[in-house]
């Protein structure tokens, strides 16, 4: 029988750790996840970290971080979501990594999302042919590629990563392109794994039929539009309904919480998402869990990571307005290949991104960094 762990998960973005908690569980393991819900997304946690932007409300979030750090202690592995693991400046994060540190065996800092080297590497280094960062040999200058370089690169957020990521016991990418971009730093990717992101399929079976007008789905998130490249593919979409009237019809949530995105996204055929991704993040697996066909990031590399080398439920999109209008008005008219895709996209992250066999990847990774 494998031996119980004490897991804490520290942080959550678009609900990676609440639903990998879930998987530790069923597996007999204690696992906690602590954070502020991913913000407005108010995802599932078990200790609530979530800080009110007044005054006050920092008192008591201090107030109540303090007493949560109190209890962070003697796990067997606690894994951080990001550099930037609770709602503080870099400046003060330090103390607390130390305290985490010190207190527990292991400690794991996840590559799921914005840090330093995900803004530096794709700037300077560039191994993908396209990211948030760049076009080719071209950076991109628009305002949330900028923002986001000058929120990381020459801070302190950039000391806090590179100090965070050269002590830590390990580093997990859930992205095959966060992984490429990690494999570039010489002194960390002999300390670095990918795991995929993990999903709770659906308990009622998809719909996998189609009729009448194909129905697309986008979900904006506040601030993060253009940066996701979603201003260009929600255009595109737009121009082939005006071209195709009777055939598309658009839905779109604009930054509502979790419980009522899952409602929104039901009886939809296709959803837009993450034009400048190589891979389907945790939004697209959602969907295409529940036989929703993802248009967005499907490249070669995507497949190759995971040694899928039949299913093909994405409909990859390069970054351009061309190609997204392109994909998105040859299936608008050929419905015929709707169904196969929903299948397909279905089967696809049953395959290789349950949550029951993503927590049995970290089981094992867990149970070698602590063997070690």
């Amino acid at each position: 029988m494998t031996q119980k762990m004490r897991i804490l998960l520290l942080g959550d973005y678009s609900n990676v750790h609440c639903t990998l908690a879930e998987g530790l569980k069923a597996l007999g393991h204690e696992c906690v996840v602590a954070s502020d819900g991913d913000h407005w997304k108010d995802y599932p946690r078990d200790v609530d970290l979530k800080r009110e932007m007044t005054a006050w409300g920092s008192v008591k979030f201090m107030w109540r971080l303090m007493k949560a750090f109190a209890g962070f202690r003697n796990y067997d592995i606690v894994q951080i979501i990001n550099p930037i693991f609770v709602d503080l400046k870099a400046e003060k994060m330090m103390p607390l990594y130390h305290y985490l540190r010190k207190h527990n065996k292991k400690v794991v800092m996840g590559a799921f999302g914005m840090d330093y080297y995900w803004a530096q590497v794709n700037t300077d280094i560039r191994p993908l042919r396209y990211s948030d960062f760049n076009i080719g040999d071209m950076i991109r200058l628009d305002d949330p590629a900028v923002s986001f370089r000058e929120d990381w690169v020459g801070t302190a957020k950039e000391t806090l990563n590179k100090e965070i990521a050269k002590d830590c016991d390990w580093i997990v990418a859930g992205l095959q392109e966060y992984y490429a971009t990690y494999s570039c730093i010489s002194t960390l990717k002999d300390k670095l794994s990918y795991v995929p992101f993990p999903i709770k399929m659906p308990e009622m079976e998809a719909d996998l039929g189609h009729e009448g007008k194909v129905k697309i789905f986008v979900g904006l998130s506040k601030g993060r539009i253009a940066y996701k490249g979603l201003d260009i593919m929600l255009q595109a979409a737009k121009d082939v309904q005006q071209k195709y009237p009777d055939l598309v019809e658009i839905k779109i949530a604009d930054s509502v919480p979790f419980a009522e995105y899952q409602q929104m996204i039901s009886s939809s055929d296709a959803i837009l998402d993450q034009l400048y991704s190589y891979t389907p993040a945790m939004n697209s697996l959602l969907c295409m869990s529940k036989g929703i066909i993802n248009i967005g990031g499907g490249e070669p590399e995507n497949y190759e990571i995971l040694g899928e080398e039949e299913l093909r439920p994405i409909i990859n999109v390069q970054p351009t307005y061309e190609s997204c209008f392109h994909e998105i008005e040859q299936l608008v008219l050929h419905p015929e290949r709707i169904p196969e895709l929903k299948r397909q996209s279905v089967e696809y992250v049953k395959k290789h991104h349950d949550y029951i066999k993503v927590a049995k990847e970290y089981e094992t990774l867990y149970h070698q960094l602590l063997i070690d």
